[in-house]
């Protein structure tokens, strides 16, 4: 099912002594970006994130992963002191004291007020089991991400195909414009040109004559156009109905069905064709909107 790149997913659970709440969230992005946040205890698990999310069929957007962590159980966790931060920190406040002229009341209990000078320290043999814990809430939250991610991709797709359902009318009334266009052009070009011969007292070849109104006629013919605007909407059509991810895929063809589109109207003198032609266009662009969107 074809899924849209905005997405958000959220779950809590108490699991193992950890209070795990992971939440997920998405926006438009050319490719996978994934932004991974996770509670520093358990740092080491952040680069498992992103494969898993591949895994789960997540191939497009700037995703931005939350995972949020409290130890509940304290067994097997030590507290520890982040020595690099902390040295930059005391440096800093001496600073402050002796170039400001600050009363010096540093002490254990004041510098202790920085919590981000602790972390919690757990054995590094804990790193398959801990991601194993985690794992189930991370799923759920995934779960709940793409139901919303596929809920919109759904509603973008039966858009799409009512707004692509209008051109293909469209195209239908300029085909029968054209094709009047291109008759009534043949005739008043063999008219002209016998008007123009017997002012000149000149008898026309008919056969010569025919030949080459057809020929100026087949300049403004746009059966080709059509032909392949048909053959670019069936297959994008086709598309949508497609398992894996195929928004870049109907991005080119959009290109394409936008060309053959411009050179419809550049071939054709037609007002009313040419009025079809501007709604046409309008009308791809919304749907070239749309896409962005799509996975």
């Amino acid at each position: 099912m074809i899924r849209s790149m905005t997405g958000f997913g959220r779950h809590r659970e108490t699991v193992e002594g950890l209070d795990v709440t992971v939440e997920i969230k998405s926006v438009n992005s050319r490719f996978l970006d994934c932004n991974t946040k996770i509670s520093r205890a358990f740092s080491y698990l952040e680069d498992r994130v992103k494969p898993h999310l591949q895994s789960r069929g997540v191939s497009r957007g700037k995703v931005d992963v939350w995972i949020g962590i409290d130890v509940l159980d304290s067994r097997n966790v030590s507290l520890a002191i982040d020595d690099t931060y902390l040295q930059s920190y005391l440096d800093l406040l001496c600073r402050l004291r002796d170039e400001y002229g600050l009363r010096d009341d540093i002490s254990v209990m004041s510098v202790a007020r920085n919590a981000e000078l602790f972390h919690a320290k757990r054995a590094e043999e804990d790193i398959d089991r801990d991601w194993q814990v985690i794992l189930p809430v991370l799923d759920r939250a995934i779960d709940a991400f793409l139901d919303v991610r596929e809920r919109e991709g759904a509603h973008l797709v039966a858009d799409m195909r009512a707004k692509l359902g209008e051109v293909m009318e469209i195209v239908a009334e300029i085909e029968r414009l054209s094709e009047e266009d291109v008759k009534n052009y043949r005739q008043r070009l063999a008219e002209r040109i016998r008007e123009a011969l017997a002012d000149n007292q000149i008898t026309p070849d008919e056969t010569r004559l025919l030949t080459e109104c057809a020929l100026y006629a087949d300049k403004i013919a746009i059966d080709e156009e059509m032909v392949r605007l048909r053959t670019h909407f069936e297959a994008f059509m086709n598309m949508l109905d497609a398992e894996e991810p195929i928004g870049r895929k109907m991005d080119f063809l959009m290109q394409e069905m936008n060309r053959e589109i411009n050179t419809t109207g550049s071939k054709c003198n037609n007002a009313v064709i040419a009025q079809h032609v501007v709604n046409v266009k309008c009308i791809l662009e919304k749907v070239r909107e749309q896409l962005q969107n799509l996975e």
